[in-house]
């Protein structure tokens, strides 16, 4: 399946919607750190529901601000979501970013860039677009060092890359970034149900689940264009 027919189909079940609300925890705290100033220009790369370009109208004072997504149900969702003209929302291709060289401020991109069909060619498309100074702040779940991811594979016919931390600061080097900073974001608002709760259907014990939130969270990458 493809990834615009599988999200096509996530956006029209409302899972848009469940994605944000799941992300927002560790989202939220990676959104406050970006150094937006007044008027920036910036692109939220796999946006789906488009909550954190909103964010950081709202919060930020962002100029421009595009949602680039591969599924046109979810570009089409998005934009339903706000009337702020100076929030829009594009169908596009990780591997031909639609902007010209050195036209965009800042990157975001939260549990999508692992979809990407070639990861090293979209950093450098990233690379090519961003600004002198400019950055990429890239959230995810699913890498290497969080084991309780793995398994995310099996439920999606769409190849994920799965990188470790370091490979993910090699591979940010190797397309032309510098890396400024990463860490993980722990995830401290998720309820997880007391000892006695446990097992669940979805967590064979309550230990796993506390590490999988509250030490692995949310792999935070931030690149810097020289």
């Amino acid at each position: 399946m493809s990834v615009r027919a599988e999200f096509d189909a996530w956006a029209a079940e409302g899972r848009d919607r469940g994605m944000e609300e799941r992300h927002w925890h560790t989202a939220k705290h990676a959104l406050a750190r970006m150094p937006i100033e007044s008027g920036d220009t910036v692109l939220d790369l796999g946006c789906g529901s488009g909550y954190a370009g909103r964010a950081l109208r709202d919060t930020q004072d962002a100029g421009r601000v595009y949602g680039l997504d591969g599924s046109p149900e979810m570009a089409h969702n998005a934009q339903s979501y706000t009337d702020d003209p100076n929030v829009a929302y594009l169908v596009g291709d990780f591997d031909e970013l639609p902007f010209a060289d050195d036209s965009v401020d800042h990157v975001w991109s939260m549990e999508a860039f692992y979809y990407a069909s070639d990861p090293e060619h979209t950093l450098e498309e990233i690379a090519r677009i961003l600004r002198p100074g400019g950055t990429f702040y890239c959230a995810v779940n699913y890498y290497e060092e969080n084991v309780y991811s793995h398994e995310w594979q099996e439920r999606i016919d769409i190849e994920m890359t799965r990188w470790s931390a370091d490979e993910y600061r090699k591979k940010f080097r190797e397309a032309g970034l510098h890396v400024a900073e990463q860490d993980s974001i722990p995830d401290r608002e998720i309820e997880i149900p007391p000892a006695e709760a446990f097992s669940t259907d979805d967590w064979e014990s309550r230990e796993a689940m506390v590490e999988r939130y509250r030490t692995h969270g949310t792999l935070l990458t931030v690149g810097v264009a020289p």
